[in-house]
């Protein structure tokens, strides 16, 4: 006999949005059980941003000490000899910053009294649950659902995962490095993936079908990116489609050549994520969709009542954070608040080298004024190095009202100004708000004071 829970709320799901939800809920006294088949923290802590950013941190020591073994050293900095890398100990390092998170995102649950149940959700209907543990079935009747199913990795026909053929999540366990690799796609999961193993010196290759590399992101921003491939030999393949495998590598065809082949030992396909809608009863919910996606209000309602959703399944942006702000918005309306999900600004970042950071509207016109300053102005990133990259602060603001609606940036370490970024954008600051705020020196923050104090026609440094 299968054991029977009747919570207020169950949440599907325990990556960045499911266990937020879930921690508020139980913060304001809602009785909650979350489910999650995998480790808790999703894909998020355990598959994409947390491994990803540690290969990436670990790359760049690595690069920094090869640039130290040449000849020429580098800071005045020189090793007798190359450094060695241990890719097994390195992901070894990598898991054990995922189950320190992963264990205080359990400790979380626990101190909030949420109910954990480890299995896979399947729903016969949308208020009833069935969960196939360890321990045997457990039927769960709750009076509010929440999904927050998350995404998988876009598969191609062409290329279907397997062997040498890996998407990011084999990508980041691997034990041993390829000493050549073939990326397919050139979005920001790509790019990072592909950076951090060009740095640790496998011989990479991008493959995008558009016309230049992040192709959401206006050019100036991507012209540093592209401008760091370059001097690091990374192979660029623009207006160009995998074809499949082949004898040695990966066939692509491209709009100004016929079918060739790049040489390849593994091939890594980034060309985007969908949401996991399979195999646990969406469709015995009664929920509209919208296109692949869950469609909801702004409230992250679906159509059925007391249903809810939030995270990747809903749509874009395909962001962790915007997961979390979802999850505490339906945890207070379950809770009783009146809450709603408007957010100004969503801040998205690649870690690519250099960085990049976009809040806001990106593209101005003659409504707009527009601060740009360069990183090679600024003296903290000139003594970290930082400001030969082509790299710069972009301030975008309302002529009429001098309200800030925009801020950009590419440039080394620029991805912890993002959450200063979005407080500016969030708030309605203005122009003259930035230009009266002192900021510290020298730091790189010092570019959003210098940008504003530039749209406004009267920068100091530039």
């Amino acid at each position: 006999m299968s054991k029977v829970l009747r919570p207020k709320l169950l949440v599907v799901g325990g990556g960045p949005g499911g266990y937020v939800a879930a921690i508020r809920a139980g913060q304001l006294g809602v009785e909650t059980v979350l489910v999650e088949v995998g480790r808790l923290g999703g894909t998020c802590l355990t598959r994409g941003c947390i491994p990803s950013k540690a290969l990436i941190h670990a790359a760049g020591l690595y690069e920094e000490m090869a640039r130290a073994s040449s000849e020429a050293g580098h800071l005045g900095i020189r090793l007798d000899a190359p450094p060695r890398i241990d890719v097994a100990a390195t992901m070894a390092w990598k898991d054990g910053v995922i189950e320190r998170l992963s264990g205080g995102v359990a400790g979380l649950l626990r101190r909030a009294r949420v109910t954990v149940v480890q299995g896979w959700a399947r729903f016969a209907d949308a208020k009833t649950c069935t969960v196939e543990t360890p321990e045997g079935p457990v039927k769960i009747e709750p009076e509010h659902v929440v999904l927050a199913t998350g995404s998988v990795p876009v598969e191609l026909p062409s290329l279907p995962f397997g062997g040498h053929v890996l998407s990011s999540t084999e990508a980041l366990a691997l034990t041993a490095l390829p000493k050549s690799l073939a990326v397919v796609g050139a979005g920001y999961i790509g790019l990072e993936l592909g950076i951090a193993f060009a740095k640790l010196g496998v011989r990479v290759a991008l493959v995008e079908a558009a016309e230049r590399i992040l192709p959401q992101y206006d050019a100036a921003l991507t012209r540093p990116v592209a401008d760091w491939l370059h001097a690091h030999d990374v192979e660029l393949h623009l207006n160009a489609r995998a074809q499949g495998k082949a004898a040695r590598g990966l066939a692509i065809e491209t709009e100004r050549t016929d079918r060739f082949t790049i040489p390849a030992e593994a091939m890594l396909v980034t060309v985007g994520r969908m949401p996991n809608t399979e195999g646990w009863g969406l469709e015995t919910m009664g929920i509209e969709m919208d296109g692949r996606f869950i469609r909801v209000d702004e409230r992250c309602a679906t159509s059925t009542r007391n249903v809810w959703a939030i995270g990747d399944v809903t749509g874009e942006p395909m962001l962790a954070h915007r997961a979390s702000a979802q999850g505490v918005v339906v945890a207070e309306i379950i809770a009783g608040q009146r809450r709603r999900f408007d957010p100004v600004a969503i801040p998205a970042i690649c870690f690519t080298e250099p960085e990049i950071v976009s809040v806001g509207l990106a593209r101005a016109d003659e409504r707009h004024a527009v601060g740009q300053v360069p990183f090679a102005a600024n003296g903290r990133a000139l003594s970290m190095d930082a400001g030969d990259t082509g790299g710069f602060v972009r301030t975008i603001a309302e002529k009429a009202s001098g309200r800030i609606v925009g801020i950009q940036a590419v440039g080394r370490h620029i991805s912890e100004l993002a959450g200063e970024f979005a407080a500016l954008v969030e708030m309605g600051a203005t122009l003259e708000d930035v230009a009266g705020i002192i900021h510290a020196h020298p730091t790189l923050g010092e570019m959003v004071h210098e940008s504003a104090l530039k749209a406004l026609g009267h920068a100091i440094h530039v």
